[in-house]
C-alpha cells in the first residue's frame, strides 16, 4: 500500500526564473530547493515513500538533473543506479535512441550491459515537460528488456499534457504546476 505523500511544501523551495532560457518561458529551478538540507532530504523520502516494496532493481537518472537525486533514491531503494546520458559520454557499447525537441533533436545512450532483461527500473527526472526526453529513455529500457516499474518526476508541468503519453505506467510528480 502507497501512503499519501504531500510534497507541497516543497514548491516554496522552487524558484521561477521569468524568460529563461527564452523569452517568454517561465523556468523552475530546483537548485534552491536541492541546497536546502531538509527539502532535498524530503525530495529523496517522498520518492523512496512511494517506490519502497516495489522491488525496484534499477533506478536510471537521465542526464543532467536525474543524475542528482537517481543516486540518492538508489540507495534508499537498496537498488542500482544507471546513468542516462547525452552522446559520447559512456565509455562501453551503448543504444542510441534519437528523439525530437521542439527546435531539433537529440540523442540519449545507455551502456549495452546497464539492465538484464526483465530487471525492474524506475526513470527519474527533474521535470515532465513534453515528455520527450522520457519517452526516449522508456525506448532504451524497451530496447535491453527492462521491465518499467514507474516514471518519477520532482515537478510536472500539468498544462503541457506529457503525462498523457505515458498511460501505460506508474507516473509520479512530487509537485504539480498549472501554468
Amino acid at each position: 500500500m502507497t501512503l499519501p505523500i504531500n510534497a507541497e511544501p516543497l514548491k516554496s523551495l522552487v524558484r521561477t526564473v521569468p524568460n529563461f532560457p527564452k523569452p517568454g518561458i517561465l523556468f523552475y529551478d530546483i537548485t534552491t530547493l536541492l541546497k536546502d538540507k531538509t527539502g532535498f532530504a524530503q525530495l529523496i523520502d517522498d520518492f523512496a515513500q512511494y517506490y519502497i516494496g516495489k522491488e525496484i532493481d534499477l533506478v536510471l537518472g537521465i542526464e543532467a538533473r536525474g543524475f542528482i537525486f537517481g543516486p540518492a533514491l538508489a540507495y534508499r531503494l537498496n537498488a542500482g543506479f544507471v546513468p542516462v546520458r547525452k552522446p559520447k559520454k559512456l565509455p562501453a557499447p551503448t543504444a542510441r535512441v534519437n528523439y525530437d525537441l521542439e527546435y531539433g533533436t537529440d540523442s540519449l545512450e545507455i551502456h549495452l550491459d546497464a539492465i538484464q532483461p526483465g530487471q525492474r527500473v524506475i526513470i527519474v527526472d527533474d521535470l515532465l515537460a513534453t515528455g520527450g526526453t522520457m519517452q526516449a529513455t522508456v525506448q532504451l529500457v524497451r530496447q535491453l528488456g527492462g521491465e518499467i516499474a514507474g516514471l518519477g518526476f520532482a515537478i510536472e508541468l500539468d498544462f503541457l499534457k506529457g503525462r498523457e503519453k505515458f498511460r501505460e505506467y506508474d507516473v509520479l510528480s512530487l509537485l504539480h504546476y498549472d501554468e
